[in-house]
């Protein structure tokens, strides 16, 4: 923009010149236009030229200064174990029938949210489980790859609870650690691979207690095939209907040392869990973080309007009032 003002005012100073070229001889001119100013009109575009340049200049937020700060976190350590098996797909939860899966991240969202200083981790699973996201206290990103989830990210399609937990405590890492730790499963409790029970032991052996959400209804609902108005059925042609294993759930939670909760949405499950995780005991987890400091554009934006201020007070032609006044010519007594 700038090179283009400057040329621009350029052509327009020699077009100026020529027309007034045409009047006739420039000495006599200039005489007929005794209170005009060669140098006025370039210094007021140069004001103004500048005056532009600071609100460029500002306008990028100019910042200098990045500092590593070291902010020392008092929270626990939690995986959240997300069922994406098909059956998650069934709409059975609350007033609105929202599906189980939609359900259990709006949850989960508003969970991260209370969640302040505390680390998270993320598990998905089916008929196989892997960690989604590592333990860590970066919430956005948490929320990012929580919202991503579907159920085809698993191709093995199933439930393995136990291979869950199993992948939910090795993603704590071998590093001992004196913050309470816990797997937050939501699942709809039914269980066709292994023995979640039994992991639910291993799990509270090794200082993890197990919270379980249970999703959707026990009266059931049908699976709704994505991108079709109709819905699952096994082999024989029958509507396969998925309920909510309470019982299941519950042996879960106990071999855990946890809590067992109905997921409805309302905010108690939430307000449960959150109290559970207050029970644990607190360690002073370390992050690093990165801030920028010192925004300069203010100072910018000062120096525009100055020049801008000056501009206003310099005229295109010659003041008859003050060229009247001969301040530096010596007076004759």
């Amino acid at each position: 923009m700038i090179p283009v003002l400057v040329m621009g005012y350029t052509m327009m100073v020699i077009h100026k010149r020529k027309q007034l070229a045409r009047l006739g001889d420039p000495e006599l001119v200039k005489q007929l236009m005794p209170n005009a100013s060669k140098v006025r009109p370039h210094v007021k575009f140069a004001l103004q030229l500048l005056a532009l340049t600071m609100l460029i200049l500002a306008a990028a937020r100019p910042q200098y200064g990045v500092r590593e700060e070291t902010v020392t976190r008092e929270g626990v350590e939690a995986v959240i174990t997300l069922d994406i098996s098909n059956s998650m797909l069934a709409e059975d939860v609350g007033a609105g029938q929202t599906s189980r899966l939609d359900a259990s991240k709006q949850m989960l969202s508003q969970l991260m949210d209370k969640m302040v200083d505390d680390k998270v981790g993320l598990v998905v699973y089916a008929g196989d489980a892997f960690v989604q996201l590592p333990i860590t206290c970066d919430y956005v990103s948490a929320k990012m790859f929580l919202n991503n989830i579907k159920p085809d990210l698993i191709q093995t399609q199933g439930t393995a609870i136990g291979k869950a937990l199993q992948t939910s405590i090795f993603a704590f890492g071998d590093k001992e650690s004196a913050a309470g730790r816990a797997i937050i499963l939501l699942t709809d409790g039914e269980n066709f691979e292994d023995d979640a029970v039994e992991m639910a032991e291993k799990a509270n052996k090794a200082g993890i207690k197990v919270i379980v959400v249970g999703i959707g209804s026990e009266s059931g609902s049908p699976i709704p095939v994505p991108g079709t108005t109709e819905y699952m059925k096994d082999r024989e042609g029958e509507t396969v209907v998925s309920k909510l294993n309470e019982d299941m759930c519950r042996q879960i939670a106990q071999a855990g040392n946890g809590i067992y909760v109905h997921y409805d949405s309302s905010n108690l499950a939430l307000k449960a869990i959150k109290k559970e995780l207050d029970k644990l005991g607190k360690e002073q987890l370390e992050s690093h973080v990165f801030r920028e400091y010192n925004e300069q554009y203010a100072s910018f934006v000062l120096i525009a309007l100055l020049l801008l201020v000056i501009d206003f007070f310099i005229f295109n032609r010659k003041n008859k009032w003050l060229s009247r006044l001969n301040i530096f010519k010596e007076r004759r007594v």
